[in-house]
C-alpha cells in the first residue's frame, strides 16, 4: 500500500491518498480531503489502471487527469502529481521518494 499527504498549499487543504493493488494489475484508490473538489474527484476516481495513468501518450491520457480536469478548477493543483505518484509506487513504477516544489518570489 502506497499512501500521500498532499498539502496544496493557500486553499490551506490536505489530502490523503492510500493507493493498494487489486486483481489484474489495477490499484485502488483512497481518496480523504478537506476540498470540496476533491471530495468530488475522490466519489469517481476510485480504481485506475497505472500503465494508463505515467504516461500522455495513451489515446485518451490519465483517467485522473481527465476526472481532475472535470472537477477541479485549478490547473496547478499539486493533488493531481501526488495522486499519481501514488498509484506510480504502489505499482512499482516508481521509488517511494519525497516530491516537493519551493516557490519563491
Amino acid at each position: 500500500m502506497a499512501t500521500a499527504k498532499i498539502f496544496a498549499g493557500n486553499c490551506n487543504f490536505t489530502t490523503y491518498v492510500t493507493a493498494s493493488n487489486e486483481s489484474e494489475g489495477m490499484v485502488h484508490l483512497t481518496i480523504e480531503s478537506e476540498c470540496p473538489h476533491i471530495q468530488k474527484i475522490a466519489e469517481e476516481l476510485t480504481r485506475v489502471n497505472p500503465f494508463n495513468e505515467i504516461s500522455f501518450h495513451s489515446e485518451h491520457g490519465p483517467q485522473i487527469m481527465n476526472v481532475m480536469r472535470q472537477s477541479c478548477p485549478h490547473a496547478s493543483c499539486p493533488v493531481f502529481s501526488g495522486i499519481i505518484r501514488a498509484v506510480e509506487v504502489e505499482a512499482g513504477l516508481a521509488l517511494p521518494t519525497n516530491i516537493s516544489i519551493e516557490l519563491e518570489s
